[in-house]
């Protein structure tokens, strides 16, 4: 066998494997777009639209599935709530156009700019903060104040029953079933809800078979779109890593071939993209990793048929309204652990880099950082407001660059 894409395989085998694709992506893919308010039928399309994309860049070489990025779900929650759907479709836009600015830069200068810029010291406390900062919405959710018409003790079961399977399918969870803790989580909550009589089937008696997605056209606003920007810079950074994750287990170099600056590029159009039709931020998925490493299915024809049937999903509105039924509640316990793993991620991005966070110019980077984007600071006013990641990773960019680099003797001053 080999490990390039056969053209002799059957296309039942493409869409069967292709299904399951989107199977496992499925569940985090429809999360963000529930989290943030947003239509969860655009983001099966963009999702769609933005995989072609990004195949369409790569030259279909790389076996990857892109969908709604974790990332932006709270600065897409904390932008909705301070400049409306319309202007955060505008700041997701120019973030997009972040990533082809950073592509281009790759293209011409290489890498090393780029960690520079962005070590381990500034990126680490952003993720953090992008994963903390609105932990108190999941919270909320879980224990049912966002919900009307679910009391707290109600709220509470199906949440941390939610919460109990994903973790046990997570941690526990053999073959397939690793790859959608999370679908496995709502899948058992909802189930309960049903059981307990709370869930309100209204949107889907309201909706009808098939639709056109409620597309949403952005506007620009520079307040919106200096409090997104920054947000792009974390994703763009994770994209290294999700290149070289995927390369080892096809055992291919994407870094080289296709080039991390298509990669990126791919990645920006596809967001950029999103945000035109109202979906949110594309990202390569983790999940549809663990799928191709599980199944060997290297071929990225694959991804391709994924992409179609999003794409043909997003046109049954009563997918898209049945979604739209899961309580508050059972989301709000996904929320929990989703929050606070992409707050482990920046942890781990901090410890895999072996510096010494006592000492002062480490100390000093990673505490404004955490307290500047978690503490609530803002800084300016009406259309030029920056506050949570954004200001957070403007800091942490502008102390990195002022302050001197830390003589090499104290890094080792840990006791």
């Amino acid at each position: 066998m080999t490990d390039s894409p056969s053209q002799s395989e059957s296309w039942p085998k493409v869409l069967l494997t292709g299904a399951q694709m989107l199977f496992v992506a499925f569940g985090a893919l429809v999360l963000v777009p529930l989290l943030t308010g947003l239509d969860p039928s655009v983001a099966l399309f963009t999702a769609g639209i933005g995989t072609l994309v990004f195949h369409s860049v790569t030259r279909l070489t790389v076996p990857v599935f892109l969908a709604s990025s974790f990332a932006f779900i709270a600065p897409i929650q904390g932008s909705i709530k301070s400049f409306g759907v319309s202007a955060t479709l505008g700041g997701l836009m120019v973030a997009g156009l972040v990533y082809v600015a950073i592509a281009t830069a790759v293209r011409v200068k290489g890498t090393g700019w780029l960690h520079r810029l962005l070590p381990p010291v500034v990126v680490g406390p952003v993720i953090m903060v992008i994963g903390l900062a609105l932990a108190p919405v999941a919270v909320d959710m879980a224990t049912g104040e966002t919900s009307d018409h679910i009391g707290y003790g109600v709220a509470l079961f199906l949440s941390m029953a939610s919460l109990l399977v994903t973790l046990v399918l997570a941690v526990f969870g053999r073959g397939l079933l690793r790859l959608i803790p999370i679908m496995g989580g709502i899948m058992v909550g909802y189930c309960l809800a049903l059981l307990m009589g709370v869930v309100d089937f209204t949107p889907m008696q309201e909706a009808s078979w098939l639709a056109v997605p409620s597309f949403t056209a952005p506007s620009f606003h520079w307040a919106a779109i200096l409090f997104m920007i920054p947000v792009a810079i974390a994703p763009a950074v994770e994209h290294i890593g999700d290149m070289v994750a995927i390369g080892s287990v096809t055992r291919r170099n994407y870094l080289e071939k296709p080039g991390l600056h298509r990669t990126l590029l791919g990645d920006g159009l596809a967001t950029t993209i999103a945000a035109l039709f109202g979906g949110p931020p594309n990202t390569t998925y983790s999940e549809v990793t663990g799928a191709v490493t599980l199944t060997r299915a290297f071929n990225p024809r694959y991804m391709v048929v994924a992409a179609g049937l999003a794409i043909m999903l997003a046109f049954i509105a009563k997918l898209g309204a049945f979604l739209q039924t899961i309580p508050g509640p059972v989301m709000g316990g996904i929320m929990t652990l989703l929050f606070g793993s992409i707050a482990v991620v920046g942890m781990n991005t901090l410890v895999r880099a072996g510096h010494s966070l006592t000492a002062p110019r480490n100390l000093v980077v990673v505490s404004l950082i955490l307290v500047f984007g978690i503490g609530g600071m803002q800084v300016g006013g009406g259309q030029f407001t920056l506050q949570g990641v954004s200001l957070a990773a403007l800091v942490g960019i502008a102390l990195n660059w002022l302050l001197p680099d830390e003589p090499t003797d104290n890094d080792g001053d840990a006791d």
